[in-house]
Formats: C-alpha cells, sequence, structure tokens
C-alpha cells in the first residue's frame, strides 16, 4: 500500500517496494514520507501508533512548528525530532519571487548536508518499528530526503523521481495549500510552480547529486553520516 489512507492527512506515503539495482526490494511499513501531521486526530495517531511507529521527524521550521504543532511532540511512547532544513524550501507564504524549484533542491543539498546527514542517521538509530519524516506539503524537504535514502537503497534514478511526483496526486492537500497562500496575497503563478511535483525537477537534482557529490553515499558520508549507520538506515528498508 503505497498511499496511507489517513482521513485528516493526505500524503503519507510508503517507501516499500521499489526495486533495488542490486537485487530484491524494499520493504513496505518500514520508513514513511508525510505531509504535516498537525492535522491529525487522536483516532489517526493511534493508528500509526499500532502500526508500529517509533520515530517521528519533523523537517519543517520554528515558524511552522509554532503555529501547527506536531501531534507527537510531547508522545512518550513515540520518539520525535524537528531539524528544520533549508528555509527557501519552507510554504509558499514565505516565498516572494519565482524561482526554480530544481535549482533550489540543488541549493539544498549544497548547503545543508550536515542536517540531512543528521537526519539520516537518527533514522538509522531508531528502535525496530516505523519511521515517518515529514514537512508541510510532503513533497520539497520530504523529496530531498526520500531521494537521498532510496538512492542509498539503490533505486534506481526514474523510480525515485516517479515517487517524488506522487504528490500531485495529493489534490485536497494541494488544494488547502494553494488557497491558503492565495488568500495571503500570493502570485497565482508563483504558487502553481511551488507546488508542481515534475519528475524532471527530481530527475535533475540527482544529476547534480551525483556529479557536484558523487552520489549519495559519498555526499552523506562527507557530511557525518557514518558507514555504519548509512548501513543501518538501508537494513531498516530493505531487509
Amino acid at each position: 500500500m503505497r498511499h496511507w489512507k489517513l482521513p485528516d492527512t493526505h500524503n503519507v506515503r510508503d517507501l516499500g517496494g521499489y526495486r533495488r539495482l542490486t537485487g530484491g526490494t524494499t520493504q513496505w511499513r518500514r520508513i514513511l514520507r508525510a505531509d504535516n501531521l498537525h492535522h491529525l486526530d487522536a483516532a489517526s495517531c493511534h493508528a500509526l501508533a499500532e502500526a508500529g511507529l517509533r520515530l517521528v521527524v519533523d523537517l519543517r521550521n520554528e515558524r511552522e512548528t509554532g503555529a501547527e504543532p506536531n501531534p507527537f511532540r510531547d508522545n512518550n511512547a513515540i520518539a520525535y525530532l524537528n531539524v528544520s532544513l533549508f528555509e527557501a524550501l519552507a510554504p509558499i507564504a514565505l516565498l516572494t519571487t519565482p524561482f526554480d524549484m530544481s535549482q533550489r533542491y540543488r541549493d539544498a543539498l549544497d548547503h545543508c548536508g550536515e542536517p540531512l546527514a543528521e537526519v539520516l542517521s537518527f533514522m538509522a538509530a531508531a528502535p525496530d518499528g516505523v519511521v515517518v519524516f515529514h514537512c508541510t506539503a510532503g513533497k520539497d524537504r520530504t523529496g530531498i530526503v526520500a531521494a537521498l535514502i532510496l538512492s542509498l537503497a539503490g533505486v534506481c534514478d526514474a523510480d525515485i523521481a516517479a515517487d517524488y511526483a506522487l504528490t500531485a496526486k495529493a489534490a485536497p492537500l494541494l488544494q488547502r495549500l494553494r488557497g491558503r497562500s492565495l488568500a495571503a496575497g500570493a502570485d497565482p503563478a508563483h504558487v502553481e510552480r511551488v507546488l508542481a511535483s515534475d519528475a524532471e525537477t527530481m530527475a535533475a537534482m540527482l544529476v547534480h547529486l551525483r556529479e557536484a557529490h558523487g552520489g549519495a553515499a559519498t555526499y552523506l558520508r562527507r557530511h557525518g553520516l557514518s558507514a555504519h549507520a548509512e548501513q543501518l538506515l538501508v537494513d531498516r528498508l530493505c531487509r
């Protein structure tokens, strides 16, 4: 089940089921990517806990987490980690000029290596069970982290880009973000550029990851992910 159907969120997706270049596939119910979990009600939080949730990694900044707190932040049974990633990938209302999203992703790789490695290190060290990581839309910051994880696991660029593009199917989420941004006075054309999740955008980032940084493993190792943590993370998703 790629999409986890929860009534109060729209972009919770499983990273399982992708073919690995070295053989086999990534496993289901190990690592999930998601949009903002603030909207989850008690029943949905309970459903995730019953499914084995052990760690929630929130990639939003202090302004976002203050306005829309994470429901797992004070949960004694489930670990919670907040690592703010790349301010320029924050919500649409905070972005005031048109831009090339693929360039923003390349900038994120160039300037956010340490926090990205920190996020993956915490995932690798999490107790057995399900890990979920998320931002606001579950597309940009979440998309970069998902791409790095899947690349480490040996998933091909085309499948990683296709996984990124699935956010386009989250119509209720996109409509909510679109409406909020337009109400705040954002330029409509700019809003559509920010909300787009074309596979080509992620494909361009993956080319930059390989050509400028030597690929996911080399990049993350350089910024602090140990070889042991890398193996733990791959084992979590693939064994």
